[in-house]
């Protein structure tokens, strides 16, 4: 059942048609979630004793350091499957998550030099876990750059694929770095294994913002993948009766407008 559903949703045809569907659902629930947690992070959860309201920029920060981390995969797996099973639609799903990876990437980079200035007196160090959070920057504008400088798409995918695959190697490095190294960044506070060293009600809005940006991330590639299957599927046949039925729609819709304000057809 769920490789009959897999072999469905690697079909682009069939996948544009269900990414559309979803999309109105996910922003919805993506809307509620990130509202909920900006209000619990912002206005329910306490001051820290040491920090005070300044830590409340972990709501913004943590959740985006989280998410080019989860991204990267996300895109060098995907990248893996179009380079093993040669599926279009997997090629497609590394190459529109790169720039929605870049950005989460750059946005925990502005967000911990804005809470880095008053809690250590710098905007930036070179320590373990900064250093190599700002290479996985440069990991995927170099995979955006590739992938812009190879006019075959196909060639473009696989050798976007292949560089997210060899930077894979920076993620664990980013993820083990305040341990293995001395450094400013503190440790982990959420996924220790005994318990969190965060109270539950600032615990509570910091996970709800990080089901937020799941959702985000999800609503982005998904836009973007349906552009990119326009992109590559423009001569096909159901691309081309699916633009005429929008046509015809769009017609039809103009037609009903008129009628509407001509005011030869207005009653006394």
């Amino acid at each position: 059942m769920f490789m009959r559903f897999f072999h469905r949703m690697a079909s682009p045809p069939y996948f544009y048609v269900i990414s559309g569907r979803w999309l109105p659902w996910l922003a919805v629930i993506c809307l509620a979630l990130i509202l909920a947690g900006l209000y619990g992070g912002l206005v329910e959860a306490p001051a820290d004793y040491q920090q005070g309201d300044s830590f409340r920029i972990i709501y913004i920060h943590v959740p985006s350091a989280w998410m080019s981390l989860f991204i990267y995969v996300v895109m060098a797996v995907a990248g893996g499957i179009g380079l093993i099973w040669h599926i279009k639609l997997a090629e497609m799903v590394a190459v529109s998550s790169a720039p929605i990876g870049a950005s989460f990437t750059f946005l925990a980079l502005v967000t911990g030099s804005l809470w880095g200035k008053p809690m250590w007196g710098t905007w930036w160090v070179w320590d373990g876990r900064l250093t190599s959070e700002l290479i996985l920057l440069f990991l995927y504008l170099g995979v955006i750059a590739l992938y812009g400088a190879i006019d075959d798409k196909r060639r473009a995918g696989r050798a976007a694929a292949i560089l997210a695959l060899v930077g894979v190697v920076n993620i664990p490095i980013i993820h083990y770095s305040v341990e293995w190294w001395n450094t400013l960044h503190q440790g982990p506070t959420v996924t220790k294994f005994d318990k969190p060293s965060i109270h539950i009600s600032m615990l509570i809005p910091l996970l709800l913002m990080a089901g937020g940006f799941k959702l985000f991330y999800l609503i982005a590639v998904l836009m973007r993948l349906r552009s990119e299957i326009l992109e590559r599927e423009r001569n096909s046949k159901w691309v081309t009766a699916l633009v005429g039925s929008e046509d015809r729609r769009q017609k039809t819709e103009d037609r009903v407008q008129e009628s509407d304000v001509d005011p030869r057809r207005v009653g006394p």
